[in-house]
């Protein structure tokens, strides 16, 4: 008889657990068709600059968090004192706060690309870690989003070896 009765209490209980899950996730599905990246962004307490602009789609997981975040084209860009590169595809996972399981985006140090593995809001600050290094910059540094190419990053420059005089 007790097995009879818990078996009646199962299903609801179930789906007390999977309304709760649901709305304690930022978005809904029905509602991530209408917000963009940034937006979404946003929902986990990270400023929109995180993303470059250009972004063409993303998906997410509003479960598990898992995420991809696509791009026509490798973007790199140097804002105030650092250097950023993402994939044309970017995945990793999100919480609020937090990004982790990071791939496809790279920090420029002691001129080397260096994959960032997460990326943690800390108060006024948004902490890159690279293994076991990291660093923090204030959120204000992230407030709009960076466009691909800007800051000096793709721009030519002169190559002292090469003459530019042309003879007559």
């Amino acid at each position: 008889m007790g097995s009879a009765l818990s078996q009646k209490y199962i299903p609801p209980m179930a789906i007390l657990i999977i309304l709760i899950l649901i709305h304690s996730a930022p978005a809904t599905a029905a509602s991530l068709d209408d917000r963009t990246a940034y937006e979404v962004l946003q929902d986990y307490n990270f400023p929109v600059g995180l993303l470059p602009e250009g972004v063409k789609g993303y998906d997410l997981n509003i479960i598990t968090g898992e995420f991809s975040v696509y791009f026509d084209y490798t973007c790199s860009f140097e804002h105030n004192h650092f250097h950023l590169k993402y994939n044309p595809t970017v995945k990793g996972s999100i919480s609020n706060g937090k990004i982790f399981g990071l791939n496809g985006v790279y920090e420029k140090r002691f001129l080397l690309w260096m994959e960032i593995d997460q990326i943690v809001r800390n108060g006024d600050d948004i902490v890159f870690s690279v293994g076991a290094l990291s660093s923090a910059f204030p959120v204000t540094d992230f407030e709009m989003s960076p466009q691909c190419g800007g800051g000096g990053v793709g721009k030519l420059r002169a190559n002292p070896f090469v003459s530019l005089y042309r003879g007559s």
